[in-house]
């Protein structure tokens, strides 16, 4: 069917077309929902895959990072799992690539980013607002790499 006929089809049954409208707005990409998950955490990714297992290289760097300051405790959204997800969190961080990391609900950046802020020790700083000792700290004779 066209769209144009679905269209047509669904103004002749109103009551379809609002719930139909209704369910868009709620999916797993909508703003709502993606602000809910980015809410629902101090530390949230959206990467390729899962922590256990990531499915490319700049999401297992992310993981890989997070886990040098010692941080285990996070959410992690395998977008390679909905593709209305992986779409939607890009239009809501207006950041064209995966992993994106959020930090206190904020947006941190994806894998050069976290990469750059490691080296530079801003790392331990944002995970030290979100209330996050970076276990960076307890070793003071090694430096971030």
């Amino acid at each position: 069917m066209t769209t144009l006929l679905r269209l047509l089809t669904l103004q002749s049954r109103p009551s379809v077309c609002r719930l139909l409208c209704a369910s868009y707005g709620t999916g797993t990409g909508a703003k709502e929902n993606i602000e809910k998950l980015v809410k629902g955490d101090k530390v949230v990714v959206f990467m390729k895959g899962v922590p256990e297992q990531p499915r490319c290289g700049f999401s297992n760097a992310v993981v890989q990072i997070l886990k040098f300051h010692g941080v285990d405790n996070y959410s992690a959204h395998d977008v390679l799992e909905d593709e209305e997800l992986r779409q939607g969190v890009k239009e809501y961080s207006n950041w064209p690539t995966i992993p994106q990391v959020y930090i206190n609900s904020e947006f941190v950046g994806g894998c050069d980013i976290m990469l750059d802020m490691h080296k530079n020790g801003e790392l331990v700083e944002e995970l030290n607002k979100a209330g996050i000792r970076s276990a960076l700290l307890d070793k003071p004779d090694k430096q971030a790499e």
